[in-house]
């Protein structure tokens, strides 16, 4: 299901409520990124531990540590986590919402709020409606020269 599906179905109070700690956002990406199984995106294995950091997981061959947000419209995200999730919420339920609108209702600066919205506004136009957060292309294994 996509993220912007999702939230269309969600009101404020059942946002905030699934949605108001760190960890239940990072649970949703990570729970919706590696649906079908993790695959190490260095070496192509299948088998993980847990990661250094919360929900992220990491190869137990080649050693290398994904972070949940890694490869979303959440990687290197400055703001925290919450804020995001509630600007990609705002963006995906409420039509025409502009940057200064969110950056007042989330008390931070309007160009934050206005490259994170084109950030979502990209992802959803791109046809992949905002489904999991993918930015520039999918959770498969790398291709080798042979």
């Amino acid at each position: 299901m996509s993220l912007a599906h999702y939230f269309k179905e969600l009101d404020l109070g059942e946002f905030n409520a699934r949605f108001s700690k760190p960890g239940q956002c990072l649970k949703a990406i990570a729970d919706e990124k590696w649906q079908n199984g993790y695959i190490c995106r260095k070496c192509g294995h299948t088998n993980y531990c847990e990661g250094k950091t919360p929900f992220s997981r990491r190869c137990t061959r080649c050693k290398s540590d994904e972070s949940a947000t890694a490869h979303t419209i959440f990687h290197r995200c400055r703001i925290p986590i919450t804020d995001a999730f509630e600007i990609a919420y705002l963006v995906c339920s409420t039509e025409k919402i502009s940057s200064y609108e969110l950056s007042r209702r989330l008390d931070t600066r309007q160009m934050t709020c206005w490259k994170f919205k084109k950030r979502i506004m990209e992802c959803i136009e791109h046809g992949t409606g905002l489904h999991l957060f993918e930015v520039g292309g999918g959770n498969s294994a790398p291709e080798s020269d042979a």
